[in-house]
């Protein structure tokens, strides 16, 4: 226990708190706030261009009320997710991403319109998005409290009861108390760069779990996104009209977007570059493609290059959680964790309970945080009204597992940090290690990490935006050992986990993987619900 927080920082009280302010942050935000709860929001950048979204385009599982439609969209990824993901669960949020779409429309959102005067309402410009909800949410009456990341969740016997972070801008230290939290902070991409991501750290996952919750699905983190070399755009949708090619032009057999990374990943490991060229994208469809994700070409318009004619060198660049599947255990349809008191929601979840062990990003996740985001906010808000007068009283304490004080940054703490950064990294970019595993290679890198942890565990850390990268740090280092036992007891092939010493998939191991536990990691199996196969 890190001891109660010193009081002259800014203290601050509400009935529910919402850490993260990208889609799923925002909509647990309004949608608490829709309940009559008082509602903060905290975000470690800045809510409205901070995230994975606000610097992109994104599809969207919007799919209309109509039992055909609706039956094609859940078979579409069932089998690729290793059937792990649950009917009731993919209704719920094809129902509420419907409505908030429309909600969306409503609001004010540019959507694209047909000939017909129709609205186009299956992508999103993460810019317009993220901007419009930013306004929403204030309009709310909501306080934003941006560049403020939170350090520990603090908590009492009766359950989690608010935040303590730091404003990375000012230094000054903030506390708010809180009748519910929602986590809504994001997967981790490990810093590798990959567009939005440089605040995605599994700062949510360390939280969580120092307040007891569980993790699940956390073999599912290996997402590496093709990228070309001398970009950090990740946006991989168009690869899907690629042709990938060896430096002599000839064609690289087998690879491709959805199903061929692997061989990507084979070929840049045994040192041949591999270069894409869009040379399948209709000659028609090329312009409106430019319109949807201008950003995917701006990389390209400044080194001059077309890339719908002209070969580009591309690599594959970790995402680890952010376009995986895993994350905190989701325990209720409120998207609560088992925790009294804590709910999560977007990336920070996980996403297993829609599309099982694979997404590919964008419509599955983009759905998934409106609609998680949507169910926590109003679960949290109705718990923390159910606390009435009581939530007055509480005198809770931080829980970080590593102690938080209050004073000066000692000298060569940043450069400690940065070690343990590139530690972690180490472990989890390798292809041989993450995306091709073996018990082999996992058991060493396990030894590695356990090491890190125990080395991190131990040090003070300040209440400072420096204190704030350390916490990041372990943040990582928990998630690699969260992800390596999960892949470890997963023996077998199945959505986006590869074991390259059991590369068929068990039929006796489809069920998903809890995992949790600090100083000691443990996974356990949890059931799938028994439902209809959609396939």
């Amino acid at each position: 226990m890190s001891g109660s927080v010193k009081k002259g920082s800014v203290n601050l009280v509400a009935d529910v708190l919402v850490i993260g302010g990208g889609p799923a942050g925002t909509w647990a935000a309004l949608t608490a706030s829709a309940k009559g709860a008082k509602v903060i929001l905290a975000d470690k950048g800045y809510c409205g261009s901070s995230g994975a979204t606000a610097p992109s385009g994104t599809g969207v599982w919007y799919v209309k009320p109509d039992e055909k439609l609706r039956k094609e969209a859940k078979a579409s990824r069932y089998a690729l997710g290793g059937q792990l993901a649950e009917s009731r669960w993919m209704d719920r949020v094809l129902d509420q991403t419907y409505a908030n779409m429309n909600k969306l429309g409503v609001s004010g959102y540019p959507f694209p319109v047909d000939e017909q005067g129709n609205q186009f309402r299956r992508s999103l410009q993460g810019p317009e998005y993220m901007k419009l909800m930013r306004r929403l949410v204030k309009k709310a009456g909501v306080k934003i409290l941006d560049h403020s990341p939170a350090l520990e969740l603090l908590a009492d016997e009766h359950g989690v009861a608010g935040a303590a972070g730091v404003h990375t801008q000012s230094g000054e230290t903030w506390t708010v108390q809180a009748g519910a939290v929602v986590i809504a902070t994001g997967g981790c991409a490990f810093l590798s760069k990959a567009l939005g991501c440089n605040v995605l750290t599994g700062d949510g996952y360390l939280f969580a779990a120092e307040a007891g919750a569980n993790l699940s699905g956390m073999e599912f983190s290996n997402a590496y996104a093709i990228c070309p070399t001398f970009s950090s755009v990740t946006k991989t949708a168009y690869y899907s009209y690629a042709s990938f090619y060896y430096e002599d032009g000839s064609i690289v057999e087998g690879a491709g977007s959805k199903k061929g990374r692997s061989v990507i990943a084979r070929n840049l490991l045994a040192g041949n570059q591999v270069y894409a060229k869009l040379d399948g994208a209709p000659e028609d469809l090329r312009p409106l493609l430019r319109v949807a994700q201008t950003n995917f070409f701006l990389p390209f318009d400044r080194q001059g290059i077309d890339p719908f004619k002209d070969a580009f060198p591309v690599t594959l660049r970790l995402e680890g959680t952010v376009r995986g599947t895993g994350g905190i255990h989701i325990t209720d349809e409120s998207c609560g964790t088992g925790v009294p008191g804590l709910y999560a929601a977007g990336d920070a979840a996980t996403r297993e309970l829609i599309c099982g062990g694979f997404t590919g990003g964008g419509s599955h996740n983009a759905a998934w945080a409106m609609s998680s985001g949507s169910f926590a906010g109003e679960g949290a808000a109705v718990y923390a009204q159910s606390l009435g007068s009581h939530a007055a009283q509480r005198s809770p304490v931080g829980l970080s597992s590593s102690p938080l004080v209050h004073q000066e940054v000692k000298p060569g703490v940043a450069a400690q940090t940065a070690e343990y950064v590139s530690a972690v990294q180490a472990e989890v970019k390798p292809y041989d290690i993450n995306l091709f595993r073996t018990e082999q290679g996992l058991t060493s890198a396990l030894d590695r990490l356990d090491g890190l942890w125990k080395e991190q565990r131990s040090r003070e850390i300040q209440r400072t935006p420096e204190g704030v990268k350390a916490r990041e740090a372990e943040a990582m280092t928990a998630t690699a050992r969260w992800m390596y036992n999960s892949a470890l007891a997963r023996t077998e092939t199945r959505g986006m986990h590869k074991r390259e010493d059991f590369k068929a998939t068990d039929h006796g191991q489809h069920h998903r993987l809890i995992s949790g536990g600090l100083d000691q990691v443990w996974v356990k199996t949890e059931a799938v619900a028994k439902e209809g196969v959609l396939s």
